[in-house]
C-alpha cells in the first residue's frame, strides 16, 4: 500500500522496504517497493539521522545505490515508515 503527500515540486511516497538488521540493530535496506515494482539495493553509501527538506520528515536518510542510480531513502521516525522523495 503506497500513499503520497505533496509539497511543491516534490512529493514523498511510502514505500515498502525489505530491511536486514546488523548485529548493533542498526537497518540495512536491501529491497525497495515503488507502485508494487521491486528494485534490489545494490548498496547503501550513506546512513544519517536528517530530515527531508524538500518534503517533512525526520528520521534517517539512507544515501542508496540501485543500478546506476544514486537516491536517497527516508525512514521516518514519527511515523515508522519508508518514503522516498519524487518528482511531480
Amino acid at each position: 500500500m503506497f500513499s503520497t503527500l505533496s509539497c511543491g515540486f516534490m512529493t514523498k511516497k511510502y514505500v515498502s522496504v525489505v530491511v536486514e538488521y546488523n548485529e548493533d540493530g542498526n537497518k540495512i535496506p536491501k529491497k525497495i517497493y515503488l507502485d508494487d515494482v521491486g528494485y534490489n539495493i545494490d548498496c547503501v553509501l550513506e546512513r544519517k539521522n536528517s530530515a527531508s527538506l524538500k518534503v517533512g520528515g525526520i528520521g534517517e536518510r539512507f544515501t542508496i545505490k540501485i543500478g546506476s542510480n544514486k537516491t536517497f531513502l527516508f525512514f521516518e521516525k514519527e511515523t515508522e515508515k519508508w518514503f522516498v522523495e519524487l518528482k511531480n
